[in-house]
């Protein structure tokens, strides 16, 4: 069987869902939580969340079209969150992975704070600029609960739908938060004299564990397919 490839790029992807139909940004979600004091944090553990997956970081969507049939499938082989508290440095690679958490990708934002003067090379004083970025993600240890381990480049979620609406899917999933509810990491670059720019990175985290993976139409919000535990994939007649 033939089969046309195409991968989404950015601007076929970046204006999926309309305000109307998007789920509440991951940035607010995140920005309330952290804002509790400890014992209130804790008591959302369990709390349902519900998160738009952005499509356009990490180009990890690829549409597979058959004439009429579209195979979607999101790619979930690299997803793996390379921080402390993820690492299993006990794992035997052929039961386990050395990342327990994985991630979907959900919100970024980048702020400008502004720029100062400084002599990194002597004799050359130069304006650098301050740039920070947030990168939000949904973080969570159940993925083989969707489908079984492998090593396999497309391993993933997939979904089988006609193809006359692949120009218009998205991607929601829903979890349950679980403690600690949230995590933060900060990586920053100072400013040289070839690249003039501070840059922070701070990775934000909702931690929860998957429930469910909706492949929804962004035009009406409709859920098209969904995936469960114990699926990798969905099918819409």
């Amino acid at each position: 069987m033939f089969f046309l490839r195409s991968v989404f790029v950015a601007t076929a992807v970046a204006a999926f869902f309309s305000p109307a139909q998007a789920a509440e940004p991951a940035e607010r979600q995140f920005t309330a939580l952290a804002g509790l004091p400890p014992e209130k944090l804790a008591a959302h553990v369990g709390q349902p969340v519900e998160v738009d997956v952005d499509l356009v970081a990490g180009g990890n969507l690829e549409i597979r079209q058959d004439g009429e049939r579209a195979v979607v499938l999101y790619h979930m082989a690299f997803n793996q969150i390379a921080e402390g508290w993820s690492w299993q440095p006990l794992a035997r690679p052929d039961h386990e992975d050395y990342y327990r958490y994985k991630f979907l990708p959900l919100q970024s934002v980048a702020v400008e704070r502004g720029e100062y003067q400084h002599e990194d090379k002597i004799g050359a004083p130069q304006t650098m600029k301050v740039n920070w970025r947030y990168d939000y993600f949904l973080a969570f240890a159940n993925l083989y609960d969707f489908y079984p381990r492998r090593v396999d480049d497309d391993a993933g979620f997939v979904a089988e739908l006609p193809a006359r609406l692949t120009d218009k899917v998205g991607i929601r999933a829903r979890a349950r938060l679980i403690a600690p509810v949230i995590s933060e990491s900060t990586t920053f670059w100072k400013a040289t004299y070839g690249k003039p720019v501070d840059f922070t990175l701070k990775k934000r985290y909702l931690v929860g564990q998957l429930e469910e993976i909706d492949f929804i139409d962004t035009a009406s919000g409709a859920t098209l397919c969904r995936i469960r535990p114990g699926q990798g994939r969905c099918a819409l007649p």
